[in-house]
């Protein structure tokens, strides 16, 4: 979900989303410097680590005892415990090297730190983490998303079962029993942690049901199932639901569920690609689901949209978003969540949806309702949860390092959300009749 960015680029006039130009967009203090020897490389990185740990409140305790950064006493602690394997790491591939040091035991957060709350000061100052003079380090850093990643519809299955065709049983055991795997919504401003998980993921379902207007009779597209709770939430309203996904493991669960809950005569279920369906309808709801679609294919996917909606229906999407100037100059790098989490994923800004539905499509944003600190609470809930039941779980495929890859995963989006990096929100869509 979140991919840890470089200082956003300022892009030059017309390069937006949604303009053909835009692929040409480079920031022309970002050139690579070349590959180097290794050891020249592993002592650069050396070099930015240090610079980087001055500039955020934590503290980095290094195998000889040694404590660098910035931070104070209360401060988040790491413990950098191989540093010239973490070091030659990072010269390797940057971007990568920081997840797979943790995975690899090259560092760790210090007893009494938590993980997700020392990645949460680097989350916070990102803009300005790295020095100017070192930005043209940048392209030691970045490399190309693989073809094979592109969201074709040939590739699209391909991304979507390596995450979630994985295991039900994995997410049973750190998903609340509604099985629901995006950001929920808690009540009011504070006490959070004393709601259940389940609750608040019903919340946010039933908003995003209510603003597409969902109700007896409605006609429903869900693009993305997940393991169904949308799509049983909107049948028990008396809708007549088609939900589409991609992995099989999700298609049988869902429909198992939908028959647990005697609405298989309302809801079908199909392992479709979005691009493939047919039909009308008067609600289209799809959460969280535009990240794994790939910033080539957002004009297919909302126009898709577009498309099967009736005339005065309404779209609700459920984005994960980032700022436009971090989309610009984060869009073409392949980073540690793409290359283990989510493959082919990108994530959009609220910009970069508007460009692309105002020039691709008839459809208009009515409403936006954002709600980005819910999701660190919802994360905090998954990690904890996942911590505690992965030994129920593991075997085949599930070692330690597989554990602390998802671990790692689930506190560097946490971090994200809770600095403020990125944002979740329900947009509501119309179409443009003129």
């Amino acid at each position: 979900m979140a991919v840890v960015a470089s200082p956003p680029a300022k892009s030059a006039p017309g390069q937006e989303i949604g303009n053909r130009a835009m692929s040409t967009y480079q920031d022309a203090r970002l050139l690579p410097l070349g590959n180097g020897s290794q050891t020249t490389r592993a002592a650069i990185a050396k070099a930015i680590v240090r610079r980087v740990v001055e500039r955020v409140d934590v503290r980095v305790r290094l195998a000889d005892g040694q404590t660098i950064g910035a931070g104070g006493p209360d401060s988040p602690v790491l413990e950098l415990r191989s540093p010239e394997a973490f070091y030659r790491r990072l010269a390797q591939h940057p971007k990568i090297g920081i997840g797979d040091g943790y995975v690899t035991g090259e560092w760790q957060p210090a007893p009494g730190t938590d993980l997700a709350d020392a990645l949460v000061p680097f989350a916070a100052r990102l803009d300005a983490l790295i020095p100017r003079p070192l930005l043209a380090l940048r392209g030691l850093a970045d490399s190309a998303l693989p073809t094979h990643h592109r969201g074709t519809i040939e590739n699209a299955r391909t991304n979507i079962s390596a995450h979630y065709d994985l295991s039900n049983a994995l997410f049973a055991a750190f998903l609340d029993p509604s099985m629901t795997y995006s950001s929920a919504l808690f009540a009011g401003a504070g006490q959070w942690r004393q709601q259940p998980l389940q609750e608040a993921q019903w919340r946010k379902i039933d908003r995003a049901l209510d603003e597409a207007g969902v109700a007896p009779g409605s006609r429903v597209l869900e693009i993305g199932t997940g393991w169904g709770e949308l799509a049983i939430r909107a049948a028990a309203r008396g809708a007549e639901v088609v939900s589409i996904t991609l992995s099989a493991e999700q298609q049988q669960l869902a429909r198992e569920r939908a028959s647990a809950a005697g609405l298989s005569d309302r809801v079908d279920i199909r392992l479709q690609d979005y691009r493939d369906v047919a039909g009308e309808f008067d609600a289209i709801v799809s959460i969280e689901m535009i990240e794994a679609v790939g910033e080539e294919f957002w004009p297919d996917y909302f126009r898709a949209i577009d498309r099967l909606l009736a005339p005065g229906g309404r779209a609700v999407i459920q984005a994960i978003l980032m700022d436009h100037q971090r989309l610009l100059a984060t869009r073409h790098s392949h980073g540690w969540i793409q290359e283990y989490i989510f493959p082919g994923g990108l994530i959009p800004s609220l910009r970069a949806i508007d460009l692309v539905t105002g020039t691709h499509t008839h459809l208009r944003r009515r409403a936006t309702f954002s709600f980005g600190p819910h999701y660190a609470e919802t994360l905090r809930r998954w990690r904890e949860r996942f911590l505690a039941t992965y030994d129920a779980i593991a075997g085949p495929g599930f070692d330690d390092q597989f554990k602390r890859r998802w671990e790692f995963y689930l506190a560097y989006c946490e971090a994200g959300f809770a600095a403020g990096y990125l944002d979740v929100a329900q947009l509501t869509f119309g179409k443009d009749q003129s």
